[in-house]
């Protein structure tokens, strides 16, 4: 397409200014972004109480399900907190004490677990998990000698212990820039740096441990773990309700997991709930 070769006169369009319609339209732009801004903050101030305020209203009445021997109608509550995401240790935990009076011990354990998860140091979920276990017959993964010595600490504690090193190695560096004796700065600054080291190191062997991030739990019934992905194949080992596995493969609808006992085998996926969400 040719440009037009018409000359217009300059005088005819002196008092039209030729940047006034952009700058225009850009305030228009922003008065609307920052009304929108405002909106949603108004939005949000006024909501999300609500939004909390509902929850807690929604647990509380699952709880008050659970006092009157409703616990169907509990599950039902709790679970439903569950998938808005309201999760909290005593959720989980209340969960788990609604499942065990249904005799749904593997999700019982499941959610002890999930609650511990959260709260290692949670009395009453680890007193239930080990009641549930007992009355299932439950069978346990047992940690690496490894994994035994690094629980001293959880890996969100080894995170901040990872955080803080790292920061004060960096403040110790950029002394050295500035300080006219390095030396301490220097040796601070390299025990900064196997700390940190150290406690990213024992996260991965944790998250890759027994019960690591790949843990999971049974929860069907008269489940046998199989050499194949077959339910012909021949039986590795029965696993009860509440049994713990470490996920390592899926295959369809299998999954293929290490088991107590050091042994392997593949399981029916829908038998069986990965512990972290």
């Amino acid at each position: 397409m040719k440009r037009s070769t018409t000359w217009i006169e300059l005088s005819e369009f002196d008092e039209i200014p030729a940047v006034q319609p952009r700058s225009i339209c850009h305030r228009s732009r922003r008065s609307r972004s920052a009304y929108a801004s405002f909106v949603a903050a108004i939005v949000t101030l006024f909501v999300a109480p609500t939004v909390f305020a509902q929850s807690d209203a929604d647990f509380t009445k699952a709880n008050e399900e659970f006092a009157q021997g409703h616990f169907k109608e509990a599950i039902a509550g709790y679970e439903a907190l569950v998938s808005a995401g309201q999760w909290n240790p005593n959720l989980f935990y209340d969960l788990g004490n609604a499942y065990f009076r249904t005799k749904d011990f593997g999700r019982a354990i499941l959610n002890y677990e999930r609650a511990l998860a959260l709260d290692r140091h949670h009395p009453e979920a680890k007193a239930n998990l080990q009641i549930a276990r007992d009355e299932a017959r439950a069978l346990e993964l047992q940690p690496s000698r490894l994994e035994r010595y690094l629980q001293v600490a959880s890996a969100n504690q080894y995170s901040v212990v990872a955080a803080v090193a790292f920061w004060l190695m960096i403040f110790a560096f950029a002394a050295m820039i500035f300080a006219r004796r390095r030396s301490a700065a220097l040796a601070l600054s390299v025990c900064c740096l196997f700390v940190s080291a150290f406690a990213a190191w024992a996260i991965y062997v944790l998250e890759r441990g027994n019960e690591g991030r790949a843990l999971a739990i049974i929860i069907g019934k008269d489940v046998q773990a199989r050499l194949a992905t077959a339910d012909t194949a021949n039986s590795v080992l029965a696993l009860p309700p509440g049994s713990e596995i470490k996920i390592l493969s899926t295959r369809g609808d299998w999954t293929y997991a290490a088991l107590p006992n050091d042994l392997r085998g593949w399981i029916p996926a829908k038998h069986a709930e990965q512990v972290r969400l």
